[in-house]
């Protein structure tokens, strides 16, 4: 009997640290080299430029090189190209399909993984976890060598695109800095979760809708509060983008210790979408008597189509063809992401759970973010003391765009002009996740 007791024992921690999932998940792969995302509908990615002795290399490809087609999927659209780019695997044979001039011809390669994140006095636990939905997703936990005692922690929630939250080697971007201050500086267990076909997730991310992505993040907040090394008291929320708009329903449903959201919003998405596009409007220069017009004969009919209509754009365009020269997304996508999300997205009662939040709140928007109004912001900071919630925190950061970056003005943002990095960005967020979780101390 006690045999039987310590193994069941041992299959119960198991558990804990690694749950059950489908299946082990693979280590992705690497081009090892600069290649550029297809244009949409014209197939190909342009090779760039290719690491010496990579697997390209080594079987002759070659710069200015055109990769049609990976596994018989065509690479004709940024998703695709990210689908593509996210299914490669360490050690599976990859059979490609390139055009060089007027020849073509395939080459089948193996890549090997691309090294794991690592940090100084930091132990990184690389595990996985199986969704309501059945997808297999990496998780990746981070908590300070060393420490005994439970440990505050922060739950990770990412933003809308199909980039991955992994720090692997070389990645040096502004948002890469903040991931990489908040592991190595907070002194806090961290947690971050792989999209659907992102990183060593399974699934594929440009048709992951936004309940699906959702459950993800149910799964991994569950299994951050079944840590045996975790205060479960002294959980905080950090949401970036997206996920600070989500922040709050998890910190309402599991009772977490409270929330920072990075660059956030209030009113739905089709508010927000039709504000957006008007501000572009502005910084390209139309007169606002164009912007009207555009307004009222484009993006109200194309966004209403769509997320109140439940309808595709190719549909919307179909029924209005005049609608087609606006539209600068994909058919059946925008920013990446199936329209299915979109529309699951609108239905979902954001500002319901601002209005619920009790917990403390530290909100960052950046100056010259173009992509979330101030005016939001300010609606939530309302919002909350209306409802009895004295513990929020609004600090608009000068010149900040959307993507960690200090600008002169909005529009260098816009048209992707070179900005600078200020490490208080990142030290602001540290601050205040150490303020919430010494918060909670008794």
């Amino acid at each position: 009997m006690k045999k039987i007791i310590l193994i069941n024992f041992s299959i119960l921690m198991l558990l804990v640290f690694n749950p059950i999932s489908a299946q082990d998940l693979g280590r992705r792969a690497s081009w090892q080299a600069k290649i550029a995302e297809p244009s949409f509908p014209t197939p190909g990615a342009l090779v760039n430029s290719i690491e010496k002795n990579s697997p390209l290399h080594k079987n002759g490809i070659q710069s200015g090189d055109i990769i049609l087609k990976v596994d018989d999927i065509l690479a004709n659209s940024s998703e695709s190209w990210w689908t593509i780019t996210y299914g490669l695997r360490a050690g599976k044979p990859v059979e490609i399909l390139v055009k060089r001039g007027i020849t073509t011809f395939s080459k089948t390669i193996i890549f090997p993984g691309m090294a794991k994140e690592s940090h100084e006095n930091i132990e990184t636990i690389y595990t996985q976890l199986t969704s309501d939905y059945g997808i297999t997703q990496r998780v990746i936990i981070t908590k300070p060598k060393g420490q005994s005692d439970k440990q505050p922690a922060i739950f990770f929630l990412s933003g809308l695109s199909c980039s991955s939250i992994e720090l692997y080697p070389g990645r040096n971007s502004n948002w890469g800095k903040v991931i990489n201050d908040i592991v190595e500086k907070s002194g806090m267990v961290v947690l971050r979760i792989e999209k659907p076909g992102v990183g060593d997730s399974d699934g594929d991310c440009a048709s992951t809708d936004f309940h699906t992505e959702k459950a993800g993040y149910h799964a991994a907040i569950a299994h951050l509060k079944s840590l045996n090394f975790v205060d479960t008291n002294r959980i905080i929320v950090y949401g970036s983008s997206m996920g600070s708009a989500l922040a709050p329903l998890f910190a309402n449903e599991y009772g977490l210790a409270g929330v920072i959201s990075d660059g956030t919003f209030f009113k739905t998405w089709f508010e927000h979408m039709l504000e957006i596009e008007r501000r572009i409007r502005q910084m390209q220069g139309d007169s606002e008597a164009e912007i009207v017009e555009k307004m009222n004969t484009a993006f109200i009919p194309l966004y209403y189509g769509m997320l109140i209509g439940k309808k595709s754009y190719e549909e919307i365009i179909q029924e209005n063809p005049a609608i087609a020269q606006y539209n600068y997304h994909g058919l059946n996508h925008m920013y990446g992401r199936p329209l299915s999300y979109y529309q699951q997205l609108q239905d979902f009662n954001l500002a319901g759970e601002w209005e619920k939040l009790k917990v403390p709140v530290k909100i960052m928007r950046g100056t010259n973010d173009w992509i979330m109004s101030s005016f939001d912001n300010q609606m939530i900071m309302e919002v909350l003391a209306r409802n009895g919630n004295q513990q929020a925190e609004l600090y608009e950061f000068p010149g900040l765009d959307h993507w960690n970056t200090i600008h002169e003005k909005p529009a260098d943002s816009f048209f992707g002009n070179p900005g600078k990095w200020d490490q208080n960005i990142s030290d602001i967020i540290v601050q205040w996740a150490k303020e919430l979780a010494n918060n909670q101390v008794k």
